[in-house]
């Protein structure tokens, strides 16, 4: 930890980031621990980051007022669009990743990285327990383009990240300047096929409704070795027909012959720098949960109050990866928390929606001052 003693000040971006990666690298962290941390970070953004700064004084937070990590103010998340939140000028940034521009007329929220130690770390240590599983590499297939086609892409990067560090020497991508290789690909699920050797499937929840759709063209079908996985995220976005979550999971278990249990959703944002996974989709909708360096809260999006477990409310997710811009942020993702993490519903609607742009516009003022 960041020494508590001295002036937030002069506690240098070098400190925050070797203390967090002290605390990513640790096999777990208690409630306490993860507030001193979670306390320190807000510290370093209350002292570093002029818009978060007002938006929390305005609130009434500060470093004198804080105690507990559920007191810290979240952002709306919509307010990565409308301005820049970066504790280190925005030009120093190594990567500067960016929201799809699906929505809110094309506008698209920026998350500068004055260095990718931290998201890098992060996503490792998290997808090796979550996805990995024990395996120290497998065959993977990439279903969405690559670093160089999207070089702003926070799912390119993990992606890139996933097959480098998990990755056999025969991984490769199957989406380019032309779309899905669909020949090149069906080549290699044949040879993984006849191999035995499990093979791992990642990519946006849309490009497997475009496999899903041209294997069923072809009235293909694969089985994939035991031990095979699937990873998708993202969702549709336009990109593809909507498909329902059993139905979408039910194909893919039939168009490749892995089972249910074994295709995870990751669930992550271009303005966090830690990701969510399930166990699987046996059931929908499942328990989603993160490591140790984040926690999550269902709120009331007005008075940022929580719910009670098992109530439906809006997400904030506190992630001390994220140190640069803002460590808490409220979602406009409806959920609910169960025993052992909480189970995503979807977008907001209806008041909580409204409640969520009631946030957004508090914190532009305040934040502008």
């Amino acid at each position: 930890m960041v020494s508590r003693g001295k002036a937030w000040l002069d506690v240098t971006e070098a400190e925050i980031i070797e203390a967090l990666l002290a605390f990513i690298d640790r096999d777990e962290a208690s409630e306490a621990e993860f507030e001193r941390m979670a306390l320190d970070v807000f510290a370093y953004q209350f002292a570093n980051n002029p818009p978060y700064r007002r938006f929390a004084i305005q609130r009434g937070r500060t470093t004198l007022t804080v105690r507990d990590w559920r007191d810290i103010p979240a952002v709306p998340i919509t307010a990565f669009k409308d301005m820049t939140l970066s504790c280190t000028p925005p030009e120093r940034a190594q990567r500067v990743f960016m929201t799809s521009g699906t929505t809110q007329g094309g506008v698209r929220g920026k998350s500068h990285h004055p260095t990718l130690a931290v998201w890098d770390r992060s996503m490792l240590v998290n997808f090796r327990a979550r996805f990995m599983r024990g395996l120290e590499r497998i065959e993977m297939g990439i279903l969405f383009p690559d670093e160089e086609a999207m070089p702003n892409s926070s799912l390119a990067h993990y992606l890139a990240l996933a097959k480098q560090e998990c990755g056999t020497a025969d991984s490769e991508g199957f989406i380019g300047a032309d779309g899905l290789d669909l020949a090149r690909l069906t080549a290699a699920l044949e040879r993984a096929q006849a191999s035995g050797r499990p093979y791992a499937l990642l990519g946006a929840s849309y490009s497997f409704v475009h496999l899903l759709d041209a294997l069923a063209a072809q009235g293909r079908r694969f089985a994939l070795p035991k031990g095979s996985r699937i990873l998708d995220t993202g969702g549709f976005k336009g990109q593809s027909r909507e498909m329902g979550a059993d139905a979408f999971y039910d194909a893919l278990s039939a168009a490749l012959g892995v089972d249910r249990s074994a295709c995870i959703n990751m669930y992550g944002m271009t303005e966090l720098s830690t990701q969510f996974y399930d166990d699987g989709n046996a059931i929908c909708p499942p328990v989603k949960s993160g490591p140790h360096w984040i926690r999550s809260r269902v709120v009331d999006p007005v008075s940022g109050r929580d719910l009670p477990e098992g109530s439906t409310g809006v997400l904030v997710h506190h992630d001390l990866a994220h140190f640069n811009c803002v460590s808490a942020i409220l979602t406009e993702d409806a959920g609910i928390m169960v025993e052992g993490g909480f189970k995503l519903l979807g977008r907001v609607d209806g008041a909580d929606s409204k409640g969520c742009s009631l946030a957004v516009a508090e914190f532009l003022k305040a934040a502008r001052g």
